[in-house]
This record gives structure tokens, sequence and C-alpha cells, in this order.
């Protein structure tokens, strides 16, 4: 009886120590995307990303807004002589979150020749892909990327599979427990199948 129960008992530790491995893996993840939330790495680059947010018929949305506002004072303190706007339009919007934040930062004093203007993409992939593609066309080898806080560790990975020089310098809004949770999820999952692939399954 007792020659039977071993398997179990060795399966049964098998199992045991898997889910140990992943309870780690996403306790270290938790951890890192937290820390990257609290840190401003922004150092002199050739642009500031902007990644986009909500716009209501081309005004940009408070979480937008604050992104754009951060970002000039990235521009104004003479972080780089460019700033990058981007995203997409939902379905039925007149205007692009990138032409959204271009105006912003047109009335805000940008001149037109410093905003670079980038309209292909829907998500924070698709955005710095977009990029990606069109860095070469304006000289853009190094970027600070500007985004919500707890959103800092997934673009700055993200960047590095498109093959952006990327740092983050996040804004100063806060780091719910919710989504550092989902985040540290988008994390952990798109280091083991790849951002691209994550983003094709959300």
């Amino acid at each position: 009886m007792f020659f039977f129960l071993r398997p179990f008992r060795t399966a049964r530790r098998i199992v045991g120590a898997l889910v140990g491995v992943v309870l780690l893996y996403l306790g270290v993840t938790f951890a890192q995307v937290w820390w990257a939330s609290g840190q401003d790495d922004a150092r002199p680059s050739d642009a500031i990303v902007v990644l986009g947010a909500a716009q209501y018929d081309g005004r940009p949305s408070p979480v937008f807004q604050q992104r754009l506002d951060h970002a000039l004072e990235l521009y104004r303190a003479g972080v780089a002589p460019f700033i990058v706007t981007t995203g997409a339009n939902q379905e039925g919007d007149r205007f692009t979150q990138g032409y959204a934040g271009f105006d912003y930062l047109r009335a805000a004093g940008v001149p037109e020749a410093a905003i670079v203007v980038i309209t292909d993409g829907a998500t924070s992939f698709e955005e710095l892909q977009a990029t990606a593609n069109q860095a070469d066309r304006f000289g853009i080898r190094t970027v600070v990327l500007v985004s919500d806080p707890y959103h800092a560790k997934r673009i700055e990975l993200v960047a590095e599979e498109v093959g952006l020089s990327a740092v983050v310098s996040p804004t100063e809004g806060g780091r719910p427990l919710d989504r550092l949770l989902r985040e540290t999820g988008a994390v952990a999952l798109g280091r083991i199948i790849s951002f691209r692939r994550l983003d094709e399954l959300v």
C-alpha cells in the first residue's frame, strides 16, 4: 500500500515546488513593478515620449494632461529637444490622442518643430513599436518615457523589446494596489511569452 502512495507524494512535492517557484516569481516581479513606480530616471536624451491616454474631442483627459504636463516640465528643464506624443483614436473620435497631445503642448508654448506626433497604435506596445519605427527618421536614439507610475516597469521592458534605448520618468500619480497587481501579471507573463504576444492576447 505504501508503495502505491509514493508516486502521489512525489507528485505532491513537485506541484508544491512549482507553486512555490511561481509565487516567488510573482513576488519578485511585484517588487520590481512597485520599485519602478517610485523611480524617476530622467536623463538627457533625444526625445521625451508621452504614452497616450484618453482624450475628449481633442481635450486631454486629466490622466493624459498630467503626462503632458510632466513631459513639458522635462522639456523646459532641457532633458530633450523633442516631445513625442503618441496614441491613435477610438472608434467615433474626431481626434487622435497624439494630435490632442500635440495641440495641448503647442498651446503651452512648445514650438511645433519640437513636437513629433505618432498616431499609430492604440496600446502601449503599439505606441512604442510605432515610435521605434519612426526613430531613425527623426534621429532619435535615446528616449525618456512618460506615463503613470504603476506603468513604469512594463513600458521600460516593452521599449527594450522594440529596440528603444529608454528610461522612465513617471508622473506624480498614485500607485493603487489593484493597478500594481495587474501590471505585475502583465510583466510576469510578458517576460515569458514576449510583450508582443501579450499585446495580441489582450
